[in-house]
């Protein structure tokens, strides 16, 4: 019978290493991020965010601000997606403001 072990990469990152292989949470990750980008962009901006998988757009600011809420299979996954946010066209800045691990 193989005993499960824990160490601080599989308790940090919420796996659990046995000897077989690495086990991830059921689940998914859910996000929410803060764009901040041109204003008069913002049409064409939102329509190319909700284009993403996962994506939707939960408030807009005239100013500029869109927040964008997500959900990803993996924290990989969301890395991938913030980081094609970010490099969007009239994007100023994206930054992730809230992160949990939804459990089925």
């Amino acid at each position: 019978m193989a005993h499960a072990t824990l160490n601080r990469r599989a308790l940090i990152t919420g796996r659990v290493l046995s000897a077989e292989r690495i086990t991830p949470p059921p689940g998914c990750e859910i996000a929410s991020i803060i764009v901040q980008a041109r204003p008069e962009r913002l049409a064409e901006l939102d329509a190319a965010i909700t284009a993403l998988p996962g994506c939707e757009i939960h408030g807009r600011d005239p100013r500029g601000k869109l927040i964008v809420v997500t959900e990803a299979p993996d924290a990989g996954s969301l890395g991938t997606l913030l980081n094609t946010i970010q490099s969007l066209p009239d994007v100023y800045s994206a930054a992730l403001v809230f992160h949990a691990i939804e459990t089925a």
